[in-house]
């Protein structure tokens, strides 16, 4: 199955070059990478053109812009990825065996902090084994997950509906009404960046308190101005 890797893009440049080098095994086997620029005001455009297959410009969000980015992928499998997220190496291959289930639809990694060149706090670990965890229970994915999925039924379903903030989710809530996600034990690196920016006690309070009031009914679009 042809891989296609969608990457949403905003004033990236200090991070997109090493986040699309490190994609270039995967395109040597054959995956596409497409970026998709919601108007950066920087050099994102220009260094990403040398490394990818296609670069696509669309209005800003990232539930818009990944849309935008499945509309001219041509793999059978698209993959959501974040500039700050980094594949295993035989990404391709381990969803590959993953979707040759008939029965799978969709799936995700698992996830790991990366803390970069800082000191990577104790409860990196246990943050990412409880988003792990949280995860194979429910049946729910987040970005930061690198959610892939079967292109013809990304667009049966009506792709990610468009909204500031939970559209991974409610992705994945719509998602598992087709089939439970495959669940790839092997892990996806995502900078801590957030964390340790933010701290890691009032970044994990602020997490468990957007997925709540989501969960109730709390509008996106408020969730969104908490979150900025």
């Amino acid at each position: 199955m042809k891989l296609s890797i969608v990457i949403p893009v905003l004033n990236e440049a200090a991070n997109i070059e090493s986040a699309l080098i490190a994609l270039q095994p995967l395109r040597d086997r054959g995956a596409e990478v497409v970026v998709v620029d919601g108007g950066s005001t920087d050099d994102t455009l220009s260094l990403a053109k040398a490394h990818c297959d296609h670069v696509v410009t669309s209005a800003r969000g990232r539930a818009t812009q990944q849309n935008a980015g499945a509309q001219h992928a041509t793999g059978d499998v698209l993959l959501f990825l974040h500039t700050d997220t980094r594949l295993p190496l035989d990404a391709d291959l381990l969803i590959d065996r993953a979707l040759q289930d008939k029965q799978k639809a969709w799936g995700r990694f698992d996830v790991a902090l990366d803390a970069g060149n800082g000191v990577a706090h104790p409860m990196f670990k246990v943050i990412a084994a409880m988003m792990n965890w949280r995860s194979r229970l429910s049946g729910i994915a987040t970005g930061d997950q690198c959610i892939f999925v079967r292109n013809s039924v990304f667009n049966a379903i009506g792709t990610f509906p468009n909204l500031p903030l939970m559209e991974d989710i409610a992705l994945s809530k719509a998602l598992k009404k087709i089939s439970r996600p495959a669940c790839l034990c092997e892990r996806v690196l995502t900078s801590a960046r957030r964390w340790q920016k933010h701290g890691v006690w009032r970044t994990m309070a602020l997490m468990w308190w957007l997925r709540f009031t989501y969960w109730i009914g709390v509008s996106p679009t408020r969730l969104a101005k908490w979150y900025r």
